[in-house]
């Protein structure tokens, strides 16, 4: 039957694929598990099994046997000594029960070092269901050969090329016969019984070339392997059924005869000639016996009844082998084979929008598989994102990681100096030009500053993220989740401070532990809470009165809570709200105020955390309020840490979206830079760290200016993530240099002053003392710094040869103007070779400060070190704030500082390098889970508003052909 070995190689249940249920095995009976023993073993097991002795086993096939076996054993050991975790597992999928050499292809396999699972289907199964069992184990990358046993009528191509080529272990696929037929056998995986035919031939001193050869009864996959291996050989195939006519003729002219099938009684063994050398390769997998006369035939003092499938059983695990050495190897580091897309840039250059949409990406999947990742690894949205699976990072953890590069910039005008546009065009650069594999990390932008000022944030012109619509616009809900996950902690602080005021201790204790059922227990989050308290019972009915007050009640102090609802909308008129009003909330209402959603504390965890289970733990650690006692109260407390994971559960995956280059990138987290720490996920910069390889490059973009994002990036995300960066790109523009050097003002909306639009030296000069600032802050870390120049189409080059002029003097490692926005990667070429140079030089990181220093020396550190300023002074409230989380044991946290991005100073009005300034600290509060501390300077909003003239004024829908209009 086809190219199948002749015989069952079986296995007692395979435990560790959870996906296959143990009824579907079942053990043979009187199986040992142990090894020992070698191929003497194994040979011993199968004259046992053929009622043979030494004699009747050709010396040939012993021979043959052996060193197979030993050979397969011994790539196996050399394999798991380099990855000890390292275990290949051959699957079977059988129908009906043929229990033939089970005990024989046990001992195989385990002498081999193999695993093996047997799926046994019911003989009635259709084709759709052998079909459905072919798709899971095609997935389960645990598995790294499959293989069918099912009888001839079931076999179909629909059936044969299911299998995915590179589990295919007996060569039964169209891709696999046709690299052999193409003369690439060492890329695919050839029929075991048709290589034991030939190498059994070879093994005992025949000669193919020039025989004759006849192939009788045989079908399909294995019919063309032999009839190929042998014409490769020299050989004349001839290929015949046992009805063709003139077949007597025929048998009398081979030299060697290949039985597929069993011989029908009417054809007389007198057709073919003594010395004839007959090979069997057929097995009734139904009755499970072999059924060929040919030990009948003398030839040439061989007899090869049993030799072929068996010798094809040790070749069958020979394959297995050689598939899990190939496994391992694509699990290697190595270039990718990537499709890049290409780009006809016009000028003038279009809109955004219209560039975006005049590129057809790839399908996700495709370039998931282009990058390394397996189809189980990723969870597709539509056509052109997917959600990437944190098994990864497991998968690949022995991998080297890449070379890490920051992307920062100036102090910005508020149109934006175009960090992400720098972002994309360096790994276009990296990738579609210099054949590097590069990976861009992105924060997702807040719908705010979508529909408010800014507008989008996929990058411009021929740098981009695509489709930018799906970008912009809810992505996968992670945002959404955020929110959810937000309000949800919210409705629960206001509605137990409810409850606790209108209800006696006892009826407390008896709605938050109800009996159900008869039966009273606590849950797993409440005996959490009982051993906090240090209650060490876990049966509701024996609290003391008084220890069921101290459980029931956590006493929050109203005037303490500190978290907010949140809204992703720039709503002014949420910043300062009242609830409880209704009369059902009898009496109980309160000040309180919303934040923009990317300013929330889960936003923050979500961008911080390396794991579900990290996320769970800091989720719940995360503190909402002060109890009259002063105590914290956190998301634990209220029993809600559990839910609110359950609602991230999906979010913490990182996006994977492409560049207009069809370059990879992921959208992970999206919290602000002056509000928050303005950084995307340290889970996308590991996962992509890992698919690039040593030799690759991950480039992710810190928001606003180099003062506030960066510092926020060295301080606070590299403590999470224990990551070093190599290298930081500052972006910096003539027309926010020209701002800093005194220009007049710019404002969104509003069209440009002439000073930016003709060449002004002295302009630019002057304000070069921002990029020198944002330079040396830089330097703090130890990080070598690449200018990176954005080019508009109204700079000119004495003004672009002076910033790159200055910023080497103040201590760049080299300065680079970039042309990515009018033609795509081919204009930050330069760019990338720098930052290629300066990652191998070398960095030498340091963190500004150490985080066991008090709250208020961190917070002067980073004031008169990064920002220029002669003093910090703190208000009242500040102070307490401050008393309050060093009491508490926050004392030792990082420093977010939530300050305008608009200037190095609290005002945004100071261009350029302001000096001599008091900083002011109005407040402070505490993002426990997410791990800091938080400032607010000066008059700092967490709720951004909308301008007289927002965005969405230009955002419309095509009511015929659903596309977005008016995006940028």
């Amino acid at each position: 039957i086809y190219s199948l070995t002749p015989i069952i190689i079986s296995m007692v249940r395979w435990r560790h694929l959870s996906n296959i249920p143990s009824s579907k095995c079942q053990a043979w009976p009187g199986l040992s598990t142990r090894g020992g023993g070698g191929p003497t073993r194994v040979v011993g097991v199968l004259m046992r099994t053929f009622h043979m002795g030494e004699g009747e086993m050709t010396s040939v096939f012993l021979s043959q046997f052996r060193e197979v076996i030993q050979n397969s054993k011994e790539v196996l050991n050399l394999l798991q000594e380099k990855n000890p975790t390292f275990q290949p597992v051959l699957v079977i999928i059988q129908t009906g029960d043929d229990n033939l050499m089970q005990e024989v292809n046990q001992n195989l396999a385990e002498e081999a070092g193999l695993n093996i699972s047997h799926i046994c289907l019911p003989p009635d199964s259709s084709e759709d269901e052998i079909i459905d069992e072919i798709l899971k184990i095609n997935e389960d990358n645990r598995v790294h050969g499959l293989a069918l046993q099912i009888s001839e009528d079931l076999f179909s191509n629909k059936i044969l090329n299911a299998l995915k080529p590179e589990k295919d272990v007996d060569g039964v696929t169209d891709i696999n016969l046709g690299k052999l037929v193409r003369g690439d056998a060492h890329e695919c995986f050839v029929s075991p019984v048709a290589r034991a035919v030939i190498e059994l031939l070879g093994k005992s001193g025949m000669i193919l070339d020039g025989k004759k050869v006849l192939v009788i009864g045989a079908h399909g996959s294995l019919e063309a392997a032999l009839q190929c291996l042998f014409q490769r050989k020299g050989s004349m195939t001839m290929i015949s059924q046992w009805k063709t006519p003139q077949l007597q003729s025929k048998l009398q002219e081979a030299d060697i005869v290949v039985l597929g099938s069993p011989k029908p009684e009417e054809i007389p063994l007198s057709w073919i000639q003594p010395g004839t050398t007959v090979l069997n390769c057929f097995h009734d997998f139904l009755s499970g016996k072999l059924r060929c006369s040919s030990t009948e035939v003398h030839v040439n003092g061989l007899i090869a009844e049993d030799d072929v499938g068996l010798l094809a059983a040790a070749l069958r695990i020979q394959n297995m082998v050689s598939s899990g050495r190939r496994w391992l190897r694509e699990q290697q580091h190595r270039r990718w084979r990537l499709h890049c897309l290409k780009l006809q840039p016009l000028s003038p250059v279009p809109s955004d929008i219209e560039i975006s949409r005049g590129q057809t990406p790839k399908a996700v999947d495709v370039l998931a598989k282009e990058i390394g990742l397996l189809a189980d690894e990723i969870e597709i949205y539509g056509k052109s994102k997917a959600k990437v699976r944190l098994s990864l990072l497991e998968r690949l953890r022995d991998q080297a990681d890449g070379k890490y590069v920051l992307v920062a910039g100036i102090t910005p005008t508020p149109l934006g100096e175009g960090k992400s546009t720098v972002t994309i065009g360096l790994v276009q650069a990296l990738t579609a030009h210099l054949h590097v594999n590069s990976f861009a990390c992105l924060r997702q932008p807040s719908q705010g500053p979508t529909f408010g000022v800014k507008g989008g944030a996929a990058g411009g012109g021929y740098a981009q993220v695509i489709p930018m619509e799906e970008f912009n616009l809810h992505l996968t809900g992670d945002i959404h989740a955020i929110t959810a996950a937000n309000n949800l902690l919210a409705a629960a602080i206001d509605t137990r401070i409810l409850h606790e005021n209108t209800q006696t201790d006892k009826a407390l204790y008896n709605r938050l532990v109800p009996s159900v059922n008869g039966v009273r227990e606590f849950s797993e989050i409440q005996l959490a809470r009982l051993k906090k308290l240090g209650i060490n019972k876990t049966d509701p009915g024996t609290l003391t009165e008084e220890e069921v007050s101290k459980f029931a009640r956590l006493n929050i102090d109203p005037s303490t809570i500190t978290w907010q609802r949140v809204l992703d909308t720039n709503d002014r008129f949420l910043r300062k709200i009242t609830i409880g009003q209704a009369s059902t909330e009898k009496g109980y209402s309160r000040q309180a105020q919303f934040d923009i959603a990317v300013a929330s504390e889960i936003m923050a965890v979500l961008a911080l955390t390396d794991s579900l289970k990290d996320m769970k733990e800091r989720l719940g650690r995360m503190v909402v309020a002060s109890d009259k006692n002063g105590q914290p109260v956190t998301a634990d407390d209220l029993g809600v840490t559990g839910a609110l994971t359950v609602l991230m559960k999906d979010a913490i995956k990182p996006n994977l979206m492409q560049t207009l280059e069809g370059t990879p990138v992921f959208v992970h987290a999206g919290p602000f830079a002056n509000i928050a720490h303005g950084n995307s996920s340290v889970l996308a910069d590991k996962i992509a760290l890992k698919l690039v390889g040593e030799e690759g490059f991950v480039v992710t973009e810190a928001g606003f200016g180099a003062d506030i994002g960066m510092e926020k990036f060295f301080n606070i995300k590299c403590r999470a993530s224990g990551l070093v960066p190599n290298v930081v790109v500052l972006v910096a523009t003539v027309r926010a240099l020209k701002m800093h050097g005194g220009g007049p003002n710019v404002t969104a909306g509003v069209p440009l002053k002439k000073e930016y639009t003709e060449e002004n030296i002295q302009l630019v000069a002057d304000g070069c003392c921002n990029l020198q600032k944002q330079i040396q802050i830089a330097q703090l870390f130890g990080v070598p710094v690449v200018v990176a120049l954005n080019v508009f189409k109204t700079d000119t080059r004495a003004e672009i040869d002076l910033v790159c002029e200055l910023a080497k003097r103040a201590g760049a490692f080299d300065a680079v103007p970039c042309y990515h926005w009018s033609v795509g990667g081919k204009g930050s070429v330069d760019l990338a070779r720098a930052v290629r140079e300066a990652a191998n030089k070398g960095s030498h990181f340091q963190f500004l400060y150490d985080v066991q220093l008090p709250i208020v020396q961190k917070i002067r550190t980073i004031a008169q070190a990064v920002y220029g300023a002669k003093d910090i002074e703190l208000s009242p409230e500040a102070q307490s704030k401050i008393d309050r989380y060093t009491q508490q044991g926050f004392g030792n946290l990082p420093i977010c500082m939530a300050k305008t991005h608009l200037s190095l100073s609290h005002q945004p009005e100071k261009k350029g390098v302001p000096r001599d300034f008091i900083l002011p600290i109005s407040d402070v509060r505490a993002s426990i889970g997410a791990g800091f501390i938080y400032p607010l300077v000066g008059t700092m909003s967490t709720m951004p508003g909308l301008p007289t003239r927002p965005c969405f004024y230009d955002i419309d829908l095509d009511t015929e052909t659903e596309q977005v209009k008016g995006l940028f």
